[in-house]
């Protein structure tokens, strides 16, 4: 009887032990995998930050392509027609 409480404690010591490992293997995996979100998160507040910024570099950029058009189309204008 003795001897069969030993083994079962040996087997129980055993798969505490396992389990002991697979809870620090999957600690370590939650940590690592929330470092990753938090630096996401930290590169997303950074693209959000710089989108309005390009927006207004963007609008600018067009009205300058448009004003350099029309001055192109109007020397072509004066030049053909006038």
């Amino acid at each position: 009887m003795s001897d069969m409480s030993l083994r079962q404690a040996k087997e129980i010591a055993d798969r505490l032990e396992l389990a002991e490992l697979s809870l620090n293997h999957l600690l370590l995996n939650v940590e690592k995998s929330t470092k990753a979100f938090e630096n996401t998160l930290q590169q997303q507040k950074q693209i959000i930050n710089t989108i309005p910024t390009t927006d207004k570099k963007l609008n600018n950029m067009k009205i300058l392509v448009g004003v350099n058009f029309g001055f192109v189309l109007g020397l072509l204008v004066s030049k053909f027609f006038i």
